[in-house]
C-alpha cells in the first residue's frame, strides 16, 4: 500500500498517546528546532536554534496556533545562541542565550524584558548555561552546563542567593548539568547528561539521590500530577513518579528529543533537532 501513512501509538504508564508529527508548519528559515512550550493561551512557541556566525539571521521563536497554524515569529535581533525556554508563573518567558551566557527574559510576545547574567560575558555567573527551573515558592534554578558544572538558585525577583555543584561524577557533582526541572514539593531534578543520570537535590543544593537508568538524559518536564517525563538519546522518553519509579518507557521520535513540553489536558510536545520538527503525543 504505497502512500499510507502509518499511525504510530506509544504508551507511558497506563496512558497511550497518538504519535502526530510534524506538528505545526512555519515558513523556511536558518535554524532547527531545540525545544517547545504551551502558553496559558494554548499557544505554541517553538524555539529555534542556529548559528549566528554562519547562519543568516532569522527568527528565533515561532509562534503557532493551538491547531499548529502559523501566527508569527520574533527574536531574531535579540537572541544570538538560544537553547530552551521556560514559561515563568507570571507569564514571563526565559530564554537561555547559551553562548551569551545570558538569560532573557521576555514577555509572551516577544518584548524583551531584561535578562540575568553579563550578556557576553562568561563566568558573570553563567558559563554557557542550559535551562531555567520554577520551584513552587517562586524561586527558580538555572543550570550552567556546557562550560560550567553549577547549578544557580534565584529569588523570585532575580537575587543570586546560592551556587552549588564541582566538576565530577561523586555525589553533588556534574559532567553537563543540560537541563532541570522543580517537583511539587521543591525537590530539584538536574538532568546531568554525560553521567547518564538525574541526580535530586532538596530547594539548598543537598543531594538527596540519584536516578539512573538512561543514556545520555536530554531534556525534563513534570505535570501537575508530579510524574516526570525525561527524553534520552537511545532514543527514549521515560515517565516517572516523583519518588523515582520508572512508570514507563516508550520510543516517540527518532533520534531524541531535546526539548518536552506539556499542556493541562495531556498532551505532550517533543521538539526533535534531527529531523527539525514537533511530534506532539495526544492522550487517547
Amino acid at each position: 500500500m504505497s502512500g499510507t501513512r502509518h499511525q504510530i501509538v506509544v504508551a507511558l504508564g497506563d496512558t497511550r498517546y497518538r504519535v502526530d508529527r510534524p506538528f505545526g508548519a512555519w515558513p523556511q528559515t536558518a535554524g532547527k528546532v531545540s525545544d517547545v512550550v504551551v502558553l496559558r493561551d494554548g499557544r505554541v512557541l517553538v524555539l529555534l536554534r542556529s548559528d549566528p556566525y554562519v547562519d543568516p539571521v532569522g527568527p528565533r521563536v515561532i509562534v503557532l496556533s493551538p491547531e499548529g497554524d502559523y501566527l508569527g515569529a520574533w527574536g531574531d535581533l535579540e537572541i544570538a545562541d538560544a537553547h530552551l525556554m521556560t514559561p515563568a508563573p507570571d507569564g514571563r518567558l526565559f530564554i537561555v542565550d547559551r553562548d551569551m551566557h545570558e538569560i532573557i527574559l521576555f514577555s509572551a510576545d516577544g518584548q524583551r524584558l531584561g535578562g540575568i547574567g553579563t550578556r557576553g560575558g562568561p563566568g558573570a555567573p553563567f558559563n554557557h548555561p542550559t535551562d531555567v527551573a520554577f520551584a513552587p515558592s517562586g524561586e527558580f534554578y538555572v543550570s550552567d552546563g556546557y562550560a560550567g558544572w553549577h547549578v544557580h538558585r534565584f529569588a523570585a525577583d532575580g537575587t543570586h542567593l546560592a551556587t552549588w555543584g564541582a566538576f565530577g561524577s561523586g555525589c553533588g557533582e556534574f559532567l553537563e548539568p543540560h537541563s532541570l526541572w522543580c517537583l511539587p514539593d521543591g525537590r530539584v531534578v538536574v538532568v546531568d547528561r554525560c553521567n547518564n543520570r538525574l541526580p535530586v537535590f532538596d530547594a539548598e543544593g543537598v543531594f538527596l539521590e540519584e536516578w539512573t537508568g538512561f543514556h545520555r538524559p536530554v531534556g525534563i518536564w513534570g505535570d501537575a500530577g508530579g510524574d516526570v517525563f525525561v527524553s534520552d538519546q537511545v532514543p527514549s522518553l521515560h515517565r516517572i513518579s516523583q519518588n523515582g519509579t520508572r512508570l514507563g518507557r516508550a520510543r516517540p521520535v527518532l533520534n531524541g528529543a531535546h526539548g518536552i513540553f506539556g499542556s493541562p489536558d495531556g498532551t505532550i510536545y517533543l521538539a526533535e533537532a534531527n529531523p527539525s520538527r514537533i511530534s506532539r503525543l495526544t492522550p487517547l
